[in-house]
């Protein structure tokens, strides 16, 4: 067990309302790869395994045109659906209901394709390669002894913000052994005159310092966040279904466990600079950032060659 590589959960279900289309298949490398492939490669190359992708059925098809099929030959490939209609039996879809069920809902359909320690992550999002590298070391020697043993890649806020738009992120509070306290989501966040501001729960402002630590959704887990996660979406599927609105977050999980004593969280600090895609302006910025990338070595041109 303690050589077995971590898996990826990659979360590409979305529909990318706010940028107008799939971003997870937007292509802007210079060979046409996607923001997708770069995590992957980078992944690959820090000593991660299995890669599991959680789509939506309807996508299937441009899925496998645009990444699966160039990547047959170089990863372990696993396919889920992230569909309503997954839920507890004897609830039914509330009528109208067109939302998925949220990341936590997600990472439940992978729990048939991992075994061991496995990382989260977003299909739209430009982590760096230190950060795969950071969580695949921390569970180089991982055996089942450490169950309950999480982790989570952390950033600082400043390094975080899109220039075309507000943005949400999961503030953190982290203790003096660097675990994982809580995360509270803070929405409407953006560099303001004088400095990051959010807009909280009641509409009023607050402020952000720069250095704030925050969750990018990159996430360490065990299989044993599976279990947790299916009674978790349980109690909430039979609270909260009748929502429209509602839904079932990774972090809302990871703070119940915490609360309540059931696991520990990591913190591992990332420095990298953050990019991605929520709006439709962010594409050129990121396109140039790839650019670069290649330009100075990070990436080869022709990422697949």
């Amino acid at each position: 067990m303690a050589d077995m590589k971590p898996a990826l959960v990659i979360l590409a279900a979305g529909i990318g309302s706010r940028y107008g289309g799939l971003k997870q298949l937007d292509t802007i490398g210079p060979y046409g790869e996607t923001l997708l492939d770069y995590s992957i490669y980078d992944a690959i190359r820090s000593g991660f395994g299995k890669v599991v992708f959680v789509i939506k059925e309807s996508i299937e098809e441009d899925f496998r045109k645009v990444i699966l099929d160039k990547l047959a030959f170089h990863a372990e490939i696993g396919t889920v659906y992230q569909e309503l209609w997954k839920i507890p039996p004897g609830i039914p879809v509330p009528a109208g209901r067109t939302k998925p069920w949220g990341t936590g809902h997600a990472v439940l359909m992978a729990s048939q394709h991992v075994q061991g320690p496995f990382a989260v992550i977003n299909s739209d999002d430009f982590y760096g390669r230190s950060a795969y590298r950071a969580l695949a070391e921390y569970y180089r020697d991982w055996t089942p002894a450490r169950e309950t043993d999480y982790s989570m890649v952390a950033y600082t806020i400043g390094k975080t913000l899109s220039d075309f738009g507000a943005v949400s992120r999961g503030v953190c509070r982290v203790n003096e052994s660097s675990l994982l306290v809580d995360v509270v989501e803070r929405t409407h966040i953006e560099r303001g005159k004088r400095g990051i501001v959010f807009r909280s729960d009641d509409g009023n402002p607050g402020s952000l310092p720069g250095k704030t630590i925050v969750s990018m959704n990159f996430w360490g887990f065990t299989p044993s966040f599976f279990n947790f996660l299916e009674e978790g979406f349980i109690r909430f599927i039979r609270e909260h279904a009748a929502d429209p609105r509602a839904e079932f977050y990774i972090p809302s999980a990871v703070n119940d466990l915490i609360r309540d004593g059931k696991v520990t969280v990591r913190v591992l600090p990332c420095t990298e600079q953050w990019f991605g895609m929520t709006y439709p302006e962010d594409r050129e910025l990121v396109a140039q950032q790839i650019r670069k990338l290649v330009t100075d070595g990070t990436y080869p041109e022709k990422l697949w060659d």
